[in-house]
Parts: C-alpha cells; sequence; structure tokens
C-alpha cells in the first residue's frame, strides 16, 4: 500500500494542499486578494522592483501575489485565531524579506531545504514509529496504540511555519508555479532552477491543523478496518458444505482474495469452483450483504452464494455488514469536502489528487484509459483466454494469470521452497542484497541500497515505507505467515521492495532534497512493478523464449486493462459524491454498485458474457487510500516503456540513471528517461503484435 509515500508527512500540507490550476477568476481573486488591498500589493511590488530593477519583476510579483493570498490581517473563524499582522506589516516583510542576489537566493533556499529534510524527515520517522502496534506483529494492541496511530505530529506544521514566517520567506523568494508554467518552461530549466520550483511548490494554501488531524485520524481508522478484513476462507462451504480451502487459510481483501483467484489457475479446471466462491465473497462485501460475524472470524461456516450461515452443522440467523466499507469512504469525502475550502484554486480532492499530486490531469488520465479499455485486442485477447480455459469468461477471469510462467508451477512447492529461504523478518533482510546483485546491482550498490532498508512483519498485505531524512531507513513491511512466507507474500514482498529500492536511490543520490522521489506515485508503482515481475527470475526459474515474451505481454496487457477500469470506478465514484454531497452511506453503496456496473457494461460485459456485475468496486484502495487506483494502471504503462528502454541494458545501471533525475514533470521524466512521454499506445501496439504472433 504505497499511499504511505503520501502520508510521510508531506501528505497535508504538501501534497494535499499545494495549489495548482487557476480554475476561474472568482477563486483566483478569493486565493491571492486576501485581506491584503491591492494598492498595498502594489506597493511592496513597486518598491522593491525600484531597489532591484526590472529584471527581477516577474519573480517579485509572483511572490508578493502568492503571500498576499495567505496573509492573515484577522482571524479566519473561531477555531484558528492566527493573525499574521496588518497590511502594513505585510509591506514591510516583503521588503525587508526580499532576496535578489543569486548567490544569497542559493544559500537560502540551502538552508530553507536543509531544515525541511530534518523537520519533515524526524516527523515521519514519528509518525511510523507511532503507527508499528497497529502496523506490525508483535504487539498487544492498547488503545493508546491506536488512537495514536492516527495522530499525526506534522499536522501543524505548517501553521507553525507560517505563524513564524518561514513559510512566508519561502513562498516570497521561491514563487509557486502552475502546472502549465511548469510544461511550458520546465524543458529549459536548470536543476537548481527545477529545485527553486519544487520549494515554491510547499507553501500554498493554509489548513486548519485541526482539519488535519481529523483527516489522519479517519485515514487510520479506514485503515485499521482494512487491515482487520480478513476472510476465513477455509470456513467457506458450497451447496454439499464442502470447503475448497485449507482449513486455517485467512485471506485479506481484497490482496488475498484476489490473488487467491489467480493462484488457483495453476489447477486447471478444478479451479474453478474455488474461483466463483471467492467472488460470491467479493460481491456480498461490495454490497454489504456479508454476514457480520465472519469477518475476521473462524466460529461460523458461511456459503457466499446462498449467503447462509452455519454453527454445529445448522443455520443461524446473522446481521449483514452495517454499511461500515461506505461510511468510511464517505468519512473520507465529509473531511475533503472540508478542506477543499482552502484550496480553492484547486477545486477539490480529486483535482488535488490529479493537477496537484499526480501533475496529470483527471480528464487526460481517464481519457487515457478509456481508450485503452476500449482498443479491439481486448476482445482478441479475451477469446484467446476462453480457448486456453476451454470455457466461457467469467466475471473474475479479469484476474486471468495463466500467461504468468508460474501459472503452471506447482504452487505447494513453490510455498514450501519461500518459506525454507524466507522463514522470518531475518532471512529476508540477509537476502535483499542478493536479489539486487541479480537484477544487475553491483555488489557495492546493492549493500549500499540494502543498509538503509529495514524489513518488518506486517498485518496487513505490506507496504512500503520510504525515509525523508537521510540517516533514517526505508521500511520493507511484509506479511509472513507462521511458518514463512507463501508465494502471496513473497510477490507482494518483491514489489514493495522495489518502492524501497526507489526510495533510498531518490533520496541519496539525487543532488537536490527538494528534487528526492520521482513525478508521481505512479512511477514508483512501474519500478515495483519491473521488480515484480521479475520475482521467479530471482528464484532462478526462467523461460526466456519468444512465445513467452508475447505471454508477458499479454499479461501485462490484461492486468493493465483490469485495474483501469478500477480506477475508473474509483474517479466516477469520487465525482459522485461532489454532485452528491448529502449522500448516506446507504446511498452510496448504491451508487458505487451503479457506476461500477455501468463500467462494466460499457468495457466488459461484451467479453465476460455477464451484465450489471460490480466486481470492480471490490478494491479495498477505493477506502483506504481515496484516489490512488489510477496509480497503478499508469505504473503499468510507464513500466512498459522502461522496460522496453532496458531490454538490451542493464536494469541497476539504468535504474541508477532514471532515478537520480528526481521529482520532475511525468513527461519530462519520461523523455530524459526513454526518449518518449507517458503514453499507453506502446502497451496496445505490443499487445497487437504478440496477440498476432501466438495466433500464426
Amino acid at each position: 500500500m504505497k499511499k504511505y509515500l503520501l502520508l510521510a508527512i508531506l501528505l497535508v500540507f504538501v501534497s494535499v494542499t499545494n495549489c495548482d490550476k487557476q480554475k476561474d477568476s472568482t477563486m483566483t481573486n478569493k486565493t491571492t486578494a486576501s485581506n491584503i488591498a491591492q494598492e498595498k500589493i502594489d506597493s511592496a511590488i513597486n518598491e522593491l522592483v525600484s531597489k532591484y530593477g526590472e529584471q527581477y519583476r516577474t519573480r517579485i510579483e509572483k511572490g508578493i501575489k502568492q503571500i498576499a493570498g495567505l496573509w492573515r490581517t484577522k482571524p479566519i473563524d473561531a477555531t484558528d485565531n492566527s493573525v499574521d499582522g496588518t497590511e502594513d506589516d505585510f509591506v514591510q516583510f516583503c521588503i525587508n524579506n526580499f532576496v535578489a542576489d543569486s548567490d544569497e537566493l542559493l544559500a537560502l533556499f540551502n538552508a530553507c531545504q536543509t531544515h525541511l529534510e530534518v523537520i519533515i524527515g524526524n516527523f515521519n520517522k514519528i509518525s511510523l514509529d507511532l503507527k508499528r502496534p497497529v502496523h506490525l506483529y508483535g504487539y498487544d494492541v492498547t488503545i493508546a496504540d491506536e488512537i495514536l496511530a492516527g495522530y499525526e505530529p506534522s499536522d501543524n506544521l505548517a501553521n507553525d511555519m507560517f505563524a513564524n514566517k518561514f513559510a512566508f520567506l519561502v513562498a516570497l523568494n521561491f514563487p509557486y508555479f502552475t502546472f502549465e508554467e511548469k510544461e511550458d518552461l520546465g524543458q529549459n530549466w536548470s536543476r537548481q532552477e527545477w529545485a527553486y520550483v519544487r520549494l515554491g511548490d510547499i507553501f500554498t494554501t493554509r489548513i486548519p491543523s485541526a482539519l488535519n488531524q481529523q483527516y489522519s485520524q479517519i485515514q487510520s481508522n479506514s485503515s485499521s478496518y482494512i487491515t482487520n478484513y480478513n476472510i476465513y476462507v477455509g470456513n467457506l462451504v458450497d451447496d454439499e458444505m464442502n470447503t475448497h480451502f485449507p482449513k486455517d487459510m485467512k485471506l485479506i481483501t481484497h490482496w488475498n482474495l484476489r490473488d487467491e483467484i489467480k493462484s488457483q489457475y495453476a489447477n486447471g479446471s478444478e479451479g474453478t469452483e474455488p474461483q466463483r466462491m471467492i467472488l460470491d465473497v467479493m460481491l456480498r462485501i461490495i454490497k454489504q450483504e456479508i454476514p457480520q460475524e465472519v469477518i475476521n472470524s473462524d466460529k461460523y461456516l458461511w456459503n457466499p452464494k446462498t449467503n447462509k450461515l452455519y454453527q454445529d452443522g445448522n443455520e443461524i440467523n446473522f446481521t449483514a455488514e452495517p454499511y461500515t466499507r461506505y461510511q468510511h469512504l464517505l468519512n473520507s469525502f465529509l473531511i475533503n469536502q472540508q478542506i477543499d475550502q482552502y484550496r480553492p484554486a484547486i477545486g477539490n480532492f480529486i483535482n488535488a489528487t490529479f493537477d496537484v499530486e499526480y501533475e496529470m490531469p483527471a480528464e487526460k488520465v481517464a481519457k487515457m484509459f478509456e481508450d485503452y479499455l476500449s482498443s479491439p485486442v481486448v476482445g482478441d485477447i479475451a477469446k484467446l483466454i476462453e480457448s486456453r480455459l476451454g470455457r466461457k469468461l467469467e466475471p473474475f477471469d479479469i484476474w486471468y494469470d495463466g500467461f504468468k510462467t508460474r501459472s503452471t508451477i506447482d504452487q505447494v512447492a513453490l510455498n514450501k521452497r519461500l518459506a525454507a529461504i524466507y522463514p522470518d523478518t531475518d532471512a529476508m533482510q540477509k537476502q535483499l542484497p542478493n536479489i539486487l546483485t541479480k537484477l544487475g546491482f553491483s555488489k557495492d550498490k546493492a549493500k549500499y541500497v540494502c543498509d538503509k532498508i529495514e524489513v518488518n512483519a506486517s498485518k496487513g498485505a505490506g507496504h512500503a515505507w520510504g525515509a525523508d531524512l537521510r540517516g533514517n531507513k526505508a521500511h520493507l513491511r511484509t506479511r509472513l505467515g507462521e511458518n514463512g512466507i507463501d508465494y502471496k507474500g513473497y510477490n507482494i514482498a518483491i514489489h514493495e521492495f522495489g518502492h524501497n529500492v526507489e526510495q533510498v536511490m531518490t533520496l541519496y543520490d539525487v543532488d537536490y532534497w527538494m528534487l528526492r522521489g520521482v513525478p508521481n506515485t505512479a512511477f514508483t508503482e512501474a519500478w515495483a512493478f519491473v521488480f515484480q515481475t521479475r520475482d521467479l527470475q530471482l528464484l532462478g526459474i526462467n523461460s526466456d523464449n519468444k512465445l513467452n515474451e508475447y505471454y508477458n505481454i499479454l499479461d501485462k496487457f490484461w492486468g493493465t486493462m483490469e485495474i483501469m477500469g478500477v480506477s475508473l470506478v474509483d474517479q466516477m465514484v469520487w465525482e459522485w459524491m461532489y454532485k452528491n454531497p448529502n449522500c448516506t452511506k446507504e446511498d452510496l453503496c448504491a451508487a458505487t454498485i451503479q457506476i461500477a456496473s455501468e463500467v462494466w457494461n460499457k468495457y466488459f460485459a461484451q467479453h465476460f458474457g455477464m451484465q450489471d456485475c460490480p466486481i470492480l468496486a471490490v478494491y479495498s484502495h477505493m477506502i483506504v487510500h481515496s484516489l490512488y487506483l489510477s496509480a497503478y494502471p499508469l505504473g503499468h504503462l510507464i513500466e512498459f516503456q522502461i522496460e522496453e528502454y532496458i531490454k538490451d541494458k542493464n536494469l541497476g545501471t539504468e535504474m541508477e540513471r532514471m532515478c537520480k533525475q528526481g521529482r520532475l514533470l511525468p513527461d519530462l521524466w519520461m523523455e530524459k528517461a526513454v526518449g518518449n512521454k507517458v503514453s499507453y499506445k506502446p502497451l496496445v501496439d505490443a499487445a497487437v503484435e504478440a496477440h498476432k504472433g501466438l495466433m500464426r
């Protein structure tokens, strides 16, 4: 769960609150005019231009207008009584604190980024440590642990920085550039200029600390809900009271349920009934018809098809989950709706995510996904899968895994082998450098990177948490069974390890701390996918031939298709909530089912032979990591472009080169990395050729 990358302190006061496009003149006035009269703004501008010269006018105007929209001459409401000073104080601050000389400006920048690294990096570590009891095994969780897991020590940081005028100092001297300006000018900026611009991205909006804290608590509550949403599939029964899973098998939703569907393809036709059973479980969860009694409990037997509950051989009454899933989603919407009033130039959380965080407009992303899903090759591949399965496709076949080499591997033997290699976190820690050397990294680089990563046993499916302070470690959280890791856990762990390697390299190897990281979360997902697709190769299971190359392309295409559908549902559900802000959790459940069914009917039903299936709404990200899902398909597209480029090159060397770019705009990063902008067409074209190759 890579949303933790965003929660690492930058989450609220940077990534969530940055301003980007000015939507209309009303919003612009609301954002820039503030309590400062235009004559005072003009006075400050004119005095500084007179003092330093016309060549500084653009930077002076941008900085002064920006802080004019942030300066408070009076409290905003009863909950936040902070005041920055009078209008005259504002003018004097601008005159006294504008830095014109380039050497002095560089010195100021270096001081700012050094202090921010210390502050943000240490807050990140505090947040990480406070969440250990609820995220990791080995703790007896108390009420205090649950409360403090939802506490973000950085929640008042932005307000503190405005109160002591540090935020105004930064915004005045390193003004904010809109997405359009970055696109127009960024190609010609130096590394130092880009670093200045990224510093200018930080202090653009002021959100009351109380709202930040509420946001953090809501996120923590949702995370706890999902982390403890396990289904004991060994207690699932069919109409004859037979089960199809090991008695002690417990799967977290949705991740492990989905992955169990994938693993069942190795069992041929015998895997179909278990897959149908898990599909029924998923549909009950989506519709909130699942018995509350079976969530994270093995006390009862449950037939998900008929939705009947049994105890001691007798059917018993149950209480359906009371729309808890949708209450968590609604809580996320409601807190973001409150935050929206403090980011008027953005519009809402959807814009904050796509325009600011991804720096890829929502309309552009949705159009890319829709064009991909409408590709004729989708139908061609669907027919190929049908012929391989020997039956018509069913909804769960959106997770068809038969193109992968592992689909023919004995899963029991594979799990036994992995448990022997990775019996515990210590064993995995020791293996990390070996994994990197197998991927092409030098021994020295592998040790350099892995010394900065710590492995922990996760209660959830697993996630990666990066450090923001050099000297602190990135964390690889992985789900281990009592007897060691199984393939599902290993596959996720390799994915998360890819995140960790990117996190370390983009923190330590990038020339400016303000440029650390990658353009957006889709890029860190891309690196995680690059690692994940090599999971069997790392075990010495290789299959290098043209047919397998074709199959691998089709596998990537099919997996990307599925997650694009899920992402469209996620985006459309948020659009619906903004259009229906007074909805109830029951309303939201019904709307989500309708939206998921509509997306299914438009892009999937013709290939799967079933109308009105809401399966695309099953992903837990919708509940705990709002609007994060788009990062996955974008990541797949980026990964494919990277893979095509490094096909005849060394992965370790190329990853180092690309990661050193840091956080540029997505298209600019891609052009410098592989020579082309982010696009869905390379994967579609490759899928067409792969299908033709298999049909010859």
